[in-house]
């Protein structure tokens, strides 16, 4: 067996058919149809079912691809690690950022990461839930991820600051004269919501609540650029981490008392490699404080 054959088995699990695989690995099907016909030859089972809408593992594939989701990872940190030693680390590095959080602090590590590791390939996506994350964190599938809260140990999970949420207010809205808006004071707003499933929308219903507010609900969006330029345009209020607050409309933003504030956990992969400590070391240099919280984006 090889790691190529695993790398193979993975693929066709992940996209459901010989096909696609071979397009996300940009190789001729033959070869894939060979690599794991061979495989399964090689191990005297089989591990995909052949169905109408397309392959499915087995229940002893399933066993198996999680074995090989393992090993194809360390065979990919060893690696890095052993480029790393020449500064010349290269491969792919996945970042998981749960909605709104860290907005400012990012780019400017993964600039600094990539300056140092040019050939560092680097996929950064935002995902709404939260349970969705904690479940590719379980997988091993991510790198590193920034999130509110997680399930792993505290060697794991590094506590980088807080996010403090903002209020984003309409255009001449009355509360933009005061400085701090007390929660007590949106009652009876119309708010810009995110989706049901998602972090931010969760945290939202528990300030709602937790301050005998109604969530009276204008429009809901997937984006928290989204919610900001519509209650900036006076469809309703809404509630955002303050460094997700778009260039141009941090005038509109204002702290909220009670304070809502959520920690920034960095979750890092067990065995983390070079690239992982790196970005960690430079997310660690960034700002992470309430008086920066509300500067323009550069």
């Amino acid at each position: 067996m090889s790691l190529r054959q695993y790398e193979y088995a993975l693929a066709v699990a992940e996209e459901g058919s010989v096909t696609a695989a071979a397009e996300l690995l940009r190789v001729a099907q033959p070869s894939v149809s060979q690599q794991i016909r061979g495989l399964e030859r090689e191990l005297g089972v089989q591990l995909f079912d052949r169905t109408p809408t397309g392959l499915v593992p087995t229940v002893v594939g399933r066993a198996f691809l999680r074995e090989a989701e393992i090993a194809v990872s360390a065979a990919r940190r060893a690696r890095a690690t052993a480029r790393a030693g020449a500064d010349e680390l290269v491969g792919d590095l996945v970042v998981a950022v749960q909605m709104g959080f860290a907005a400012r602090q990012l780019p400017g590590a993964l600039s600094a990461l990539r300056r140092r590791f040019p050939r560092l390939e680097v996929t950064v996506f935002e995902e709404p839930s939260h349970a969705e994350l904690e479940r590719l964190c379980r997988r091993g599938l991510l790198n590193l991820a920034l999130m509110a809260a997680c399930e792993r140990s505290p060697a794991d999970a590094h506590h980088l600051g807080d996010e403090e949420f903002v209020v984003v207010l309409g255009a001449g809205h009355r509360l933009l004269a005061a400085d701090r808006v007390d929660l007590r004071e949106l009652a009876g707003e119309s708010w810009v919501r995110f989706d049901r499933d998602s972090a931010l929308d969760a945290v939202l219903l528990n300030v709602l609540r937790e301050n005998n507010l109604s969530p009276k609900t204008a429009a809901r969006v997937s984006q928290t650029a989204t919610a900001v330029r519509w209650a900036a345009h006076g469809l309703g209020v809404t509630l955002v981490p303050a460094s997700a607050v778009p260039h141009g409309h941090e005038h509109l933003a204002r702290p909220v008392s009670p304070a809502v504030p959520q920690p920034v956990l960095a979750v890092v992969r067990h065995g983390a490699g070079p690239a992982e400590t790196a970005l960690l070391e430079l997310l660690r240099k960034e700002t992470w404080s309430e008086s920066a919280s509300l500067s323009p984006i550069s």
